[in-house]
């Protein structure tokens, strides 16, 4: 169980970028800690921008809201050629791992499709009927959404969940020795499991009751628990061969090892998240009892703040460095 402070964003200020400075120079996090710094909050708003979703605090009752959106456009998150029921189903289901990643319920969604002109109406529909099957399977609702003109293709999603309250787990509860874990296998998402992957749901809700901080992996591995441990104000020490490594990883021929597909690659949506140590040995007697899908330790937490430490078999570090995915690098995510 997390517990933290309502955030106020207000009190965020980031060193304002320069005049002429681009999305470019800035990279993905900077441009996204000068957007959400200082943005205007409530009583009400439990956990603001930063997390995986904003927990919400209802006026009374028993539960916490998560909210959440995502975009996916052609030529970034999904070539044009991949079919439209894949494209809607891989929208909305990013929306559903964000409210699993925090120990969440999906409730309701919406979804707004920006399309060129010369669009068909079938594959119109086709996205609309992808996204309905993933809302359809985790007992979601499509309530509204929009429709618009762009020149690419675009989905936009929003979606609602809610927790008990007070029972988010966040990015930033992490310490010192937790172990480290990550659901299923990692890498090599773009021979088609980026487009098909299922949220884990159930597991994100059984979580709730071990983990101490918990994401859901979307950039890769190697960026997101960097992530997960700049939250939490901790480093991690990552034993390289416990990575779970998945057979598309191991089929991928660009030049690049398996283990740095597992660990770069993104668009994974398992989970990551870190259990204290006094609990993971009845935690992992509790996962194997509760579900058959592969559950890994690959780690354990450091106060060693911001470093990240991959170790080999005989516990020497790697002197790879690894990356995952970010926007405005120019790496292409397709």
């Amino acid at each position: 169980m997390n517990t933290r402070q309502p955030i106020s964003h207000e009190s965020r200020r980031p060193k304002a970028p320069r005049p002429a400075m681009k999305l470019s120079d800035a990279g993905e996090l900077r441009a996204v800690e000068l957007l959400i710094s200082r943005l205007p909050s409530r009583a009400d708003v439990a956990v603001g921008a930063g997390d995986d979703c904003a927990v919400v605090r209802a006026r009374s009752g028993k539960w916490d809201f998560l909210l959440t959106s995502d975009p996916v456009i052609a030529g970034v998150h999904f070539e044009s050629s991949l079919r439209p029921e894949r494209a809607g189903w891989k929208a909305a289901c990013r929306v559903i791992s964000d409210i699993a990643a925090m120990g969440g319920e999906p409730l309701w969604m919406l979804v707004n499709i920006a399309a060129p002109p010369d669009m068909g109406m079938n594959a119109v529909m086709g996205i609309r009927r992808g996204a309905a099957q993933a809302a359809r399977r985790f007992g979601m609702a499509i309530v509204g959404g929009d429709l618009s003109q762009s020149g690419e293709l675009q989905i936009h999603v929003f979606g609602v969940g809610r927790v008990p309250r007070g029972r988010a787990v966040l990015r930033s509860g992490a310490s010192a020795g937790d172990g480290i874990y990550v659901t299923g296998a990692l890498g090599g998402s773009i021979l088609g499991r980026h487009a098909s992957f299922v949220p884990r749901v159930r597991e994100g809700i059984f979580l709730r009751r071990w983990a101490s901080a918990m994401m859901d992996i979307s950039d890769g591995l190697a960026a997101d628990l960097m992530r997960l441990a700049a939250a939490s104000g901790t480093g991690a020490i990552v034993d390289a061969p416990a990575i779970p490594v998945s057979a598309s990883a191991r089929r991928m021929r660009d030049g690049r090892s398996a283990i740095a597909h597992a660990v770069e690659d993104g668009e994974d949506f398992e989970l990551l998240f870190t259990v204290p140590e006094t609990r993971s040995a009845l935690f992992e007697k509790a996962w194997r009892r509760a579900f058959s899908l592969r559950c890994t330790r690959i780690g354990a937490m450091t106060d060693r703040t911001g470093v990240i430490i991959y170790r080999n078999a005989d516990g020497k570090e790697l002197s790879a460095t690894f990356r995952g995915f970010t926007h405005f690098s120019g790496k292409r995510r397709t």
